[in-house]
């Protein structure tokens, strides 16, 4: 059961105060109808919850910070990349109604975030300065540029009776917010597990896919690398006999002196190659055999175990035994390529990695051959791109999924490293620029790294120490 209006005005009655002059520091969306954000207020922090789900839809403070899923879904994101750093200009509530406005100054301008606590039509919406929408939980941005209208309240509509365990406790700093966090904890850990195991089941259907077929194909790779086990066996033998060999015949017929009983043997021939080309095929080919068995064989042995374990997680959902864990979401294993018709790539690439706010990956590009692998090869038409304006400099690549906006603390990250990997270190400032993959081309008939780029936006960046820190312990490495 939601709010009542009642209890919806006393809790905005409570939180008001608290919030004036703060700004939004944090966004995070824990279920697939809830967001939580981190508020920096005169003197501490404080963690506001919005809730559009039916069955439990409410504003209030949070006395704990939720469990979050690893990658950010695309509402989270487009309220990163449009409200983060914002100034709270107040909350409100629609006389009488279940609808709460949350006022903002971000950079882009006046805006609100609008909560609708409205049952089966519960929603969240974004809005510009003339009550536009930008964006919407349930729709996402469909109705972009739409004008937002309230909702008609049904004059018959009656206020639901208030759920047991209220009033407050009045020696809780917020007790209207610790009394209805007491009273839907249960339900909104529920309602997490749920989300976290259906998003969890959905990503081993596409693991166990992957890593069936990355074994298949293993698999295949050394059956047929094991043809060519007595190969250096078959090259010795033509070695032995290389003046009885003439260009364009088909076979030769041989001693096979390494079994005791001498018998003949016939090795095909490639007619249009020479004796001397036609041994070093065969030797050829055997140090593939020697290559497959020497990489294929941990790599199959790797796959088996990730399956196994995949398929006991599964195993934990069909039985709802399974919880989450921090690594859930980022431990399934990808494609590998095939040892014999390819060299291995690794998927971070020969290049620098890191990993921003909001945990996605940055890649940084060492040099003017690496920043043309990075930029033509291993990025993705949608991923971000960025280079110091007007110098010379690192290419940085945000991967992102198709159609996700990248969120503004990560924008700021990559940029951050677009500058420090470039001519502008020293000055420790300067303009940044950045643009979809797709809008990066070659110049043509100049050296490797060397692009023309449009649209484009900019972005001016100091060196921040304190950003680069929280990146160098993400990454694990130096700077």
């Amino acid at each position: 059961m939601g709010l009542t209006a009642k209890e919806l005005a006393s809790v905005v009655e409570e939180i008001a105060p608290a919030l004036a002059d703060g700004w939004v520091q944090k966004v995070f969306q824990p279920t697939p109808r809830t967001i939580t954000l981190e508020i920096r207020a005169p003197g501490r922090t404080l963690m506001l919850l919005c809730s559009a789900d039916p069955e439990t839809a409410r504003i209030h403070l949070l006395g704990r910070k939720p469990a979050n899923p690893a990658s950010p879904p695309p509402f989270c994101q487009f309220l990163r990349a449009h409200i983060h750093g914002a100034h709270i200009d107040g909350l409100e509530q629609v006389p009488g109604d279940r609808i709460v406005r949350l006022r903002l100054t971000s950079r882009e301008g006046p805006c609100s975030l609008l909560a609708l606590l409205t049952g089966r039509n519960a929603d969240l919406l974004l809005l510009d300065a003339e009550d536009k929408i930008l964006t919407t939980l349930e729709e996402g941005q469909k109705k972009a540029g739409q004008p937002y209208r309230t909702p008609t309240r049904n004059p018959q509509a009656r206020d639901t009776v208030t759920a047991e365990g209220l009033p407050p406790d009045q020696n809780q700093p917020f007790p209207w917010s610790h009394a209805l966090e007491q009273r839907y904890q249960a339900k909104e850990e529920e309602l997490t597990l749920t989300s976290l195991r259906q998003r969890r089941g959905a990503e081993l259907r596409k693991s166990l896919k992957k890593t069936a077929r990355r074994i298949e194909a293993l698999r295949a790779d050394l059956e047929k690398a094991e043809r060519y086990r007595e190969y250096a066996r078959y090259g010795e033998l033509l070695k032995a006999n290389l003046g009885l060999i003439q260009k364009g015949q088909e076979q030769a017929v041989v001693i096979d002196y390494f079994d005791p009983a001498m018998p003949e043997l016939t090795l095909p021939l490639d007619p249009s190659k020479g004796p001397q080309a036609n041994m070093d095929d065969y030797f050829k080919k055997h140090r593939k055999y020697l290559a497959a068995d020497r990489e294929i064989k941990p790599r199959l042995a790797a796959a088996e175990k990730d399956l196994q374990g995949l398929q006991l997680e599964r195993k934990a959902l069909e039985l709802g035994t399974w919880q989450p864990t921090p690594n859930s979401e980022r431990r399934q294993p990808g494609p590998q390529p095939s040892a014999v018709s390819r060299s291995p790539e690794k998927p971070s690439g020969p290049f620098r990695r890191f990993t921003s706010t909001d945990g996605l990956s940055i890649y940084v590009g060492r040099n003017a051959r690496e920043n043309d692998e990075l930029t033509f090869k291993f990025a993705h038409s949608d991923d971000l791109w960025l280079h110091a304006h007007g110098t010379p400099g690192s290419h940085v690549v945000v991967r992102l999924e198709k159609g996700a906006d990248p969120p503004q603390e990560t924008i700021r990250d990559a940029a951050t490293l677009a500058l420090l990997y470039s001519d502008l270190k020293k000055s420790g400032k300067g303009e940044v620029i950045y643009t979809r993959r797709k809008w990066v081309r070659k110049a043509k008939g100049q050296p490797p790294g060397t692009v023309t780029v449009t649209q484009e936006k900019a972005l001016f960046v100091q060196l921040d120490k304190a950003r680069l820190d929280r990146m160098k312990e993400r990454s694990g490495k130096p700077l």
